[in-house]
């Protein structure tokens, strides 16, 4: 471990800390303020502080404010070796977090609509793009064998990389979003994708690609160090909401370690939860099917359990396209569509979450957050099989 490194650890454990004892002296200043919400699937409506997400965003940054001089301090008295090109990925990589954390702090107080939460992580992606535009600008794509014989080696895919990568900030972080409802879920998940690349950083320490690893080190370790401190008030039964703020800022630091660290695409491999999720969703998000405002699943007051929450609609009222994949979805088990004698479609809304619940049933929500979290460990596997074992078949590696 290099001292770098040891002393980000160290950070970690006193941000860990300080966040700690910050939430609690923040949670009575944001009741204060009339940042609450209600807790939807409790018997008792109690008022919970809301965008606490703010707290663990903020310790973050001090850590890594405080930090920025350790990786280089080597170089600081010789002008002529100093690493400007690395000292400048530092600083972009603070700064579109740190507009994430401003913009999801400015969507729970405003509550702004979805073509804002589509199109602020997409500016806030602009500095990581330049930046990545300065320095590298390397646009090429291996192929895999199977397609090597018809595109070659490699393929410049030019501007077209840009596009996905902005497009991989926009998903990082609203598809935490999407995925949520009960307690625990956004933090959870996001503690098991952080702890994800953590380990895959500290597979890859001995590679040839080294330092990108630690540099993506050194921002997985405070995040993940400030969001178990969230996770403990968090978790049910939740004392604190995480808010927007969170889901933004953790979407945009995995954004950010894994195009500034060239491994992209194994960050989307721990997110397949996620893409299952989203796609799942698509009917409902482009409206092919009614989408309430909330999706979450709804408490049965007699029996303290939750039970997977559903839209209704007339048939005329659903799209062509809708029906069809509404057809998919209950021929494979998929979906709870019921069709009611005057025309009437009843359909659970489309998330993991309640599709577990109509394959499970009723369930107590702390269990239903602990099944979900094994759901992303278990993705998580998925993905060090696909990264590793079957990369090697296709990549020849």
């Amino acid at each position: 471990m290099s001292t770098a490194l040891f002393i980000n650890v160290l950070m970690s454990v006193c941000a860990y800390v300080a966040t700690v004892r910050l939430i609690p002296t923040l949670k009575d200043m944001f009741l204060k303020a009339n940042l609450f919400g209600i807790d939807m699937n409790k018997k008792e409506k109690h008022k919970v502080p809301e965008a606490l997400g703010v707290a663990t965003g903020c310790s973050f940054l001090v850590a890594l404010f405080l930090f920025i001089p350790v990786p280089f301090w080597g170089y600081i008295l010789d002008d002529e070796k100093f690493p400007h090109d690395q000292f400048v990925e530092f600083v972009a990589a603070l700064l579109s977090i740190c507009c994430m954390l401003l913009l999801g702090f400015a969507d729970d107080v405003l509550d702004l609509r979805w073509r804002h939460k589509l199109l602020l992580p997409t500016i806030a992606s602009l500095p990581l793009l330049m930046v990545y535009y300065v320095n590298y600008n390397s646009t090429t794509v291996v192929v895999p064998l199977p397609l090597r014989h018809w595109l070659g080696y490699a393929v410049n895919v030019g501007f077209l990389y840009y596009i996905y990568m902005g497009m991989l900030a926009v998903f990082c972080t609203n598809a935490i979003n999407i995925l949520a409802g009960i307690n625990g879920l956004e933090v959870g998940q996001s503690v098991v994708i952080a702890a994800s690349i953590a380990i895959f950083n500290l597979l890859e320490l001995r590679g040839p690609l080294r330092d990108n690893h630690e540099f993506s080190l050194f921002f997985i370790l405070p995040y993940l160090a400030t969001s178990l401190a969230l996770l403990k008030f968090n978790w049910y039964p939740s004392q604190v909401f995480v808010g927007d703020t969170f889901c933004y800022f953790s979407g945009m630091t995995f954004a950010v370690v894994g195009i500034l660290s060239h491994f992209s695409k194994t960050m989307l491999l721990f997110f397949i939860p996620q893409v299952f999720n989203f796609i799942y969703s698509v009917p409902q998000l482009f409206r092919l099917v009614p989408c309430p405002r909330h999706r979450m699943p709804r408490l049965n007051t007699s029996t303290g359990l939750l039970e997977m929450s559903k839209a209704t609609a007339k048939k005329g009222e659903i799209h062509p396209l809708g029906r069809l994949c509404l057809r998919l979805f209950s021929l494979f088990r998929l979906a709870y569509v019921k069709e009611g004698d005057e025309g009437d479609v009843e359909v659970n809304n489309l998330t993991l979450i309640n599709l577990l619940l109509y394959w499970r049933g009723p369930t107590h929500e702390e269990a239903l957050t602990k099944i979900l979290m094994m759901v992303q460990v278990v993705g998580t596997l998925v993905a060090f099989a696909i990264r590793y074992p079957l990369a090697a078949l296709f990549y020849d590696l």
